[in-house]
């Protein structure tokens, strides 16, 4: 079934952000975040495992798995052909927008300004990730664009933390909240998928405006 970036941010408050160092992590992992009650995953592309990681994300019952830090055109192909269902970005240029685009992806591009925003807009793009959000602005930035760029829906993602993520997603203009706090690390190597399920059901569990 295909899906827009607007009901695949309507599936859960919190949109794991993900970086697979190991290959057997990643179904693991997937199942214990989906049965926590977060079903759409952003595998960045920083490590070798990561297009694999999709892979087996993909397989994975409930899971929508997405590729995340996708910087270049040619890497759309590479995540189209893993299987990625979305398409997340740090931030933009028009040759990395008409790509995705031309893809027929869903695509939650990174925006750090409002000319940014501006420019996304004027491509048909409405759900934007503010990235890096703590340091760009963060709950002060939605809420100076909320009037003036009230089109926009985003998914403030980096810096954003479980005792932050409540107050982001209180704010009318955002829509969901990307963290990496629900796959901690130490959680992953030590293969602790009960305790990864339990951060992403409390995460799950998180009231949002719109």
């Amino acid at each position: 079934m295909s899906m827009d970036i607007a009901h695949i941010a309507s599936l859960a408050p919190v949109i794991p952000v993900i970086i697979i160092d190991r290959l057997e992590d990643a179904q693991p992992l997937a199942e214990a975040l989906v049965a926590g009650g977060l079903p759409v995953l952003e595998v960045t592309l920083r490590s070798p495992a990561a297009l694999d990681a999709i892979r087996v994300m993909a397989k994975v019952p409930g899971a929508v798995v997405g590729a995340g830090t996708v910087i270049a055109p040619e890497q759309v192909a590479q995540v189209a052909d893993a299987g990625a269902k979305f398409i997340v970005s740090p931030g933009t240029y028009p040759a990395l927008v008409d790509a995705i685009l031309d893809s027929g992806i869903p695509y939650l591009p990174g925006v750090a300004t409002p000319a940014e925003m501006m420019y996304l807009l004027s491509r048909g793009i409405r759900h934007q990730k503010l990235f890096p959000a703590t340091v760009v602005g963060g709950i002060d930035m939605l809420k100076a664009v909320s009037s003036p760029l009230s089109q926009i829906k985003f998914c403030p993602t980096g810096g954003v933390t479980a005792a932050t993520a409540p107050d982001f997603l209180a704010l009318p203009n955002v829509m969901c909240v990307g963290g990496s706090w629900v796959t901690p690390g130490n959680m992953v190597k030590a293969g602790d998928w009960a305790g990864i399920t339990a951060l992403a059901r409390e995460a799950a569990s998180l009231p949002r405006r719109s």
